[in-house]
């Protein structure tokens, strides 16, 4: 089951953490797949790694903020990774603030990375999943984006924009088999998370249900299962993998 033989997956933010992991468990089903992100030593790493445990992936230097770049970063790929199947939209960024002291940049620099982004780069990859009448749109997102925070109104709005965003997107490529989801992770255990005092943990913990932060597999299996065949019936949704920390 879920299987992606012969399948080529594009994966933003993957040279750490959610996307690092999401690559790696994309690859091992069968993807090949292009690792995206602006640090391309550590996609190089990366690539390395997943070569070396059988898969398939090609790292490409890409700055999503820079949308007049994109078109011939992807013209870059070898034929064998140029045909994008899978679109994994997950580079973002946080500017954290309280809205009384945010500034401007700290606003638009947060809303241009994690949803301007995305659509940037969907728009040029979106036009061969038409013509091929295949495609999935998979929209990195965060229950910030549906339950708020306080001192994250950039972040959230962000995120909040990226769910409306493949709704809609969902309802315009749908006919040609090309679905759009979003995956929206709670509290996920990252080196940020690691840094947290002992009582900071438990405190946040103590919100989650299932008494647990969350793992970037965690989040990378829902991703996979959006991504695969088993999937294919569902568009325009919301997967909410947060331990119950929203409901």
């Amino acid at each position: 089951m879920f299987k992606l033989d012969n399948k080529t997956a594009l994966v933003t933010g993957a040279s750490q953490g959610i996307g690092e992991a999401v690559a790696k468990v994309l690859a091992a089903q069968g993807a090949r797949v292009v690792l995206a992100a602006r640090n391309e030593e550590k996609l190089k790493h990366l690539a390395e790694y997943i070569d070396a445990a059988g898969g398939c992936a090609r790292p490409l230097a890409l700055d999503v903020t820079q949308p007049e770049t994109l078109a011939e970063r992807l013209k870059s790929l070898p034929e064998d990774y140029a045909t994008i199947d899978i679109l994994v939209n997950n580079a973002g960024i946080t500017a954290d603030n309280l809205l009384v002291r945010m500034s401007f940049e700290e606003w638009e620099r947060v809303l241009r990375t994690n949803l301007t982004g995305a659509f940037a780069l969907t728009k040029e990859v979106v036009r061969g999943m038409i013509k091929r009448r295949w495609g999935r749109i998979i929209n990195v997102s965060s229950v910030v984006g549906v339950m708020g925070n306080a001192g994250q109104a950039n972040y959230a709005a962000s995120k909040a924009g990226l769910i409306g965003f493949s709704k809609s997107l969902a309802r315009e490529v749908g006919s040609r088999n090309i679905t759009v989801n979003v995956v929206a992770p709670g509290l996920i255990q990252t080196a940020m998370t690691e840094k947290l005092s002992e009582a900071a943990r438990e405190e946040l913990t103590s919100a989650i249900v299932l008494k647990r932060l969350g793992t970037v597999e965690d989040v990378a299996w829902a991703v996979l299962f959006l991504a695969s065949e088993e999937g294919g019936y569902v568009t325009g949704h919301t997967l909410n993998v947060s331990g119950g920390l929203y409901i």
